[in-house]
């Protein structure tokens, strides 16, 4: 059953979901705003993928007896420690619609733009750290981490968050969204490792170096704002980016509040919040 619901605002989006009787949708934990009194709210450690959709008394999980209570909380237990490797929120907020049908309200925590994407099972999609808002229960959260060199330099790269499943899920970025295919541009395309938002299963990341050891290359680096690496993106399958980065956010609060130390360079000199 596909989510009912609605994408609103401007500057800062946010997206109301009507739920049908007894219709489940969970969020990240910072990521709720309202509901209405019919809809019951739970926090559990668990998503989805680990169990996170309790099963009633006389119900039957992935297995029966102190076995199956065993294999659901080491589970439980593994999700939650690849979340604290990420830095992602611990827990997840569920919301159940009881006796009628009940709404619920979320948001991202940056000034932007939100999508919902529709998960048919047969692709799944990725997204940056903290993109994720919500989904309904049909859909299993996940982490991704990427190895090797493309992991160690990809910067926000490094981390990714996994959706599979069927249903809906919502997610949030900074600024304005764009949607593009790499197909459609040859098959390749390079972005700042801070714009990409999410893509479809199907399109190879990656990270490369911005030119070489030679003079361009360090006047790239130190002076072109990028750092020393862009992420590229390969293959057949939606991309979204999105218009601002949270590091350009950060030092422009700075230099507002007249703590700017990134000078005239950017680039690898920058300064990080954090």
């Amino acid at each position: 059953m596909t989510l009912q619901q609605e994408i609103v605002g401007n500057a800062m989006q946010m997206a109301v979901v009507n739920l049908n009787p007894g219709q489940t949708v969970y969020c990240e934990a910072g990521k709720f705003l309202f509901k209405t009194t019919n809809v019951s709210m739970e926090t559990r450690l668990g998503g989805p993928s680990s169990g996170g959709q309790q099963q009633g008394a006389g119900g039957s999980g992935s297995g029966g007896g102190m076995g199956g209570m065993l294999r659901q909380a080491m589970g439980t237990a593994m999700q939650v420690g690849q979340r604290a490797l990420a830095g992602e929120s611990l827990a997840f907020q569920y919301f159940t619609s009881q006796g009628g049908e009940g709404t619920v309200g979320f948001a991202g925590v940056l000034p932007g733009e939100m999508r919902a994407l529709e998960l048919d099972g047969t692709r799944a999609w990725f997204a940056e750290k903290d993109a994720f808002v919500a989904a309904e229960s049909t859909v299993q959260f996940g982490i991704a981490f990427q190895g090797g060199r493309t992991g160690m330099s990809g910067g926000e790269g490094f981390v990714l968050e996994k959706f599979t499943g069927h249903g809906t899920v919502i997610i949030a970025g900074a600024g304005n969204f764009i949607d593009l295919n790499p197909a459609d541009f040859g098959g390749r395309i390079e972005v700042d490792t801070g714009c990409l938002v999410a893509f479809e299963e199907g399109v190879q990341y990656g990270v490369q170096r911005i030119g070489g050891l030679n003079r361009q290359g360090l006047m790239n680096a130190v002076f072109g704002g990028e750092g020393l690496s862009l992420a590229t993106l390969e293959g057949n399958g939606r991309v979204i980016l999105q218009s601002l980065t949270i590091e350009s956010l950060a030092n422009a609060l700075k230099k507002a509040q007249g703590g700017d130390k990134q000078g005239p360079t950017g680039g690898m000199f920058s300064t990080h919040a954090g």
